[in-house]
């Protein structure tokens, strides 16, 4: 048997291939969902500032945290589109440009992982802490399985980083 593909294996490899390209709406998606994150950050954050004359030490704690909070999501936006685009479709061409992410073209897949596991843990240990300092508003039950969610993302987390830390070390190992 040949080492060289036929025509027709040829034809459906350049097919696969070029169905990266199906992502690029999925991406271009994401990106104007950062535009409804900024829409919610300026509604949060007029809220608060309207609020001023009569607003209490734990109400700007809560609205700090939630304009945190959307940072937060909007940063993870912004790792899943570059770092997806550019692990799944293509490099962003920059031109080096000086304002560029000091991570952009170095996140590979296993980093992506973590980067968004580490970010959920975040978001959701803000949104406990919201919870917690605003705890009359939440059943003993609700707070419980908030509690459950949290803990299974960072367990979620610190098993990632093992699992990927076992198989770099099989892999350094083979060689």
């Amino acid at each position: 048997m040949s080492d060289h593909p036929n025509a027709v294996e040829r034809i459906f490899e350049k097919g696969l291939f070029a169905s990266r390209w199906l992502m690029v709406p999925i991406y271009v998606g994401l990106a104007l969902a950062l535009v409804l994150l900024l829409f919610s950050f300026a509604q949060e954050l007029l809220h608060l500032f309207s609020a001023i004359p009569n607003i209490t030490q734990s109400e700007v704690i809560l609205g700090i945290l939630s304009l945190i909070d959307l940072s937060l999501a909007g940063n993870l936006l912004l790792i899943v589109i570059y770092s997806g685009y550019e692990n799944f479709v293509s490099k962003i061409n920059t031109d080096d440009h000086e304002d560029q992410p000091d991570w952009k073209g170095s996140v590979d897949f296993t980093a992506l992982k973590l980067k968004l596991i580490a970010s959920i843990a975040a978001i959701s240990a803000i949104h406990l802490l919201k919870v917690f300092m605003d705890i009359g508003k939440y059943t003993e039950d609700q707070i419980r399985w908030m509690v459950i969610i949290h803990v299974v993302f960072v367990i979620s987390g610190v098993m990632l980083a093992w699992m990927d830390s076992i198989a770099a070390s099989a892999k350094s190992y083979k060689k």
